[in-house]
C-alpha cells in the first residue's frame, strides 16, 4: 500500500479491490442533501469526510474516475461501490463517502449541505448547521462553478 506511515483512518470498496488509508485527521465532516450526491450515492443523501490529499494513500488503485470538471468521482471497477469526490476548486482535498470508510462511526458530520435540496420524508433527527447551498466556499471563477455536491 501506498499509504502514508501510520494510518489513523482506513476504508475501501465493498469486494476489496480499493483500500485508501489517511495518517492524519479529518479536515471535514458533512451530510450533504444535493441531487448530484444522492443520484451518485443511490441514498437519499450522502454522508463524507474530507482529508487533506497529501494524507492519503491508496492500495489496488484510486477506483474510475467520472464526472465534470471541476468535480470528479471515483468507483470500484470490480464492485462498482462509490468511494470518493474530488473538487478542483478545493486543491489538496479528498473527501471519502462515509460507507467507504471501515469504522464510519467515528466520523459525526458537523453541517449540512444543500438542505434546499433535502427531501421531503428525510427525517434524520440532527442538530447542525445548515446550509441553503454550498457549505464550503470555492473559488466562483472556476468552470462550472456553481455546481452541486456539497
Amino acid at each position: 500500500m501506498t499509504d502514508p506511515p501510520t494510518s489513523l483512518h482506513t476504508g475501501g470498496c465493498r469486494c476489496g479491490a480499493v483500500r485508501f488509508a489517511a495518517s492524519a485527521d479529518p479536515i471535514y465532516t458533512a451530510i450533504c442533501h444535493c441531487e448530484d450526491c444522492r443520484r451518485s450515492s443511490g441514498a437519499p443523501f450522502l454522508a463524507f469526510v474530507g482529508f487533506s490529499r497529501a494524507d492519503v494513500g491508496f492500495e489496488g488503485g484510486q477506483g474510475r474516475r467520472y464526472g465534470e470538471e471541476p468535480v470528479s468521482r471515483t468507483f470500484c471497477e470490480t464492485c462498482g461501490a462509490p468511494i470518493a469526490y474530488q473538487d478542483d476548486r478545493l486543491p489538496g482535498q479528498i473527501f471519502f463517502n462515509l460507507g467507504a470508510m471501515d469504522r464510519p462511526g467515528r466520523y459525526e458530520p458537523k453541517e449540512q449541505a444543500y438542505v434546499s435540496e433535502r427531501l421531503p420524508f428525510t427525517c434524520i433527527a440532527v442538530d447542525l448547521p445548515e446550509h441553503e447551498k454550498t457549505s464550503v466556499p470555492r473559488n466562483r471563477a472556476t468552470k462550472l462553478a456553481d455546481h452541486r455536491p456539497f
